[in-house]
């Protein structure tokens, strides 16, 4: 596994030990940064503040920071995926854009006092266990996002489809196993 394209493009990354992680394929995340560097509706990663939801290896949060994001917050509750991230980011001494808290991400508490809100959002949990709407509303909840923030969740191919209360779908796209969707902040009426 590895950065695919910008500053650190070829930079290998180290994914935790074992089978609970499964990080987002290189063909795969080539493929969802082109949609977000090129599609209308997205204003890209460019100078992002990013959150990695069920970050893993955190290679959407990397590879988003390679491609000009501002800052990553990588969130997952796995102690071996935080050691992970963390060695990830020395690695590519990008220790002051990132940042690791080992936390649920369908239960995230409020942003606290002067904590800026995410202008991108990744959420890639391990497939067909039910996580991604309860991360989705808590991001909502939480204040989390901006009013124009772009979310992308990535879950498995054939997966029913995903219910976003407060979102709007912008885009769905099939790669291998993997469904990506592209979800705006609704805007109130």
């Amino acid at each position: 596994m590895r950065i695919v394209a910008g500053e650190y493009r070829g930079r290998p990354l180290v994914a935790p030990k074992g089978q609970s992680t499964r990080p987002t394929a290189d063909r795969t995340r080539q493929a969802l940064f082109n949609v977000l560097e090129h599609a209308a509706w997205s204003p890209g990663p460019d100078e992002a503040r990013t959150l990695d939801l069920f970050a893993g290896s955190g290679a959407l949060g990397l590879e988003a920071l390679s491609r000009g994001a501002a800052f990553c917050l990588f969130v997952d509750s796995d102690p071996a995926a935080a050691a992970a991230i963390g060695d990830n980011l020395a690695a590519l001494r990008l220790g002051d854009r990132g940042a690791v808290r080992r936390n649920d991400a369908t239960r995230l508490s409020p942003l606290g006092a002067g904590e800026a809100p995410f202008d991108l959002a990744f959420l890639d949990p391990p497939y067909a266990r039910g996580l991604i709407e309860p991360a989705l509303a808590a991001l909502l909840a939480g204040g989390w996002l901006t009013p124009d923030a772009l979310v992308v969740v990535e879950r498995g191919e054939s997966e029913p489809t995903l219910a976003a209360p407060g979102y709007t779908i912008h885009d769905s796209r099939v790669w291998g196993a993997a469904r990506v969707t592209f979800l705006g902040v609704a805007t109130a009426a």
